[in-house]
């Protein structure tokens, strides 16, 4: 088995957002809706702008992980005087090439690509499973994040 590694084209974004409402589902999301048209929608435009960047590994062509970040831009504050954010999301790896090091390869893909960018920060919503992965790679916990739904 050798792994291969790119980034993510509109040629890849059916299998892309499959893995990506796996991934939700295997977290535990209440899918209470057809996801797949908005991820369609959000991908499309945000890589066409360069706002959302995707590497993906292959096993002989085939897409067995993902991984994703979204580079928006806050107000600077001290922890970030760029004021601009990685969210880091779609960090999934399908479970037979799981515990390889797939995924780290591909977090530090999307994170030099956050640097390129000129983030100061990445941030993410772990999973449990994730936490791991996140803490050996650096990630430290915030406990001030809060959200209030909207809808």
């Amino acid at each position: 088995m050798k792994i291969s590694y790119r980034r993510l084209t509109d040629q890849d974004l059916a299998v892309f957002i499959d893995m990506r409402i796996r991934q939700l589902r295997e977290e535990g999301a209440e899918e209470d809706m057809d996801l797949a048209p908005a991820l369609k929608d959000y991908y499309r435009r945000h890589m066409a702008d360069g706002t959302f960047i995707s590497w993906i590994a292959l096993d002989q062509g085939k897409i067995i992980g993902t991984s994703g970040i979204s580079i928006v831009e806050k107000t600077p504050y001290f922890g970030c005087p760029s004021g601009r954010i990685g969210l880091l999301s779609s960090m999934f790896t399908d479970k037979a090439y799981r515990r390889q090091g797939i995924a780290r390869e591909l977090l530090s893909r999307v994170v030099d690509e956050a640097r390129k960018k000129g983030c100061g920060t990445i941030q993410i919503t772990a999973s449990d499973m994730g936490v791991l992965l996140y803490r050996d790679f650096g990630f430290t916990k915030n406990p001030n994040f809060m959200q209030y739904k909207l809808s």
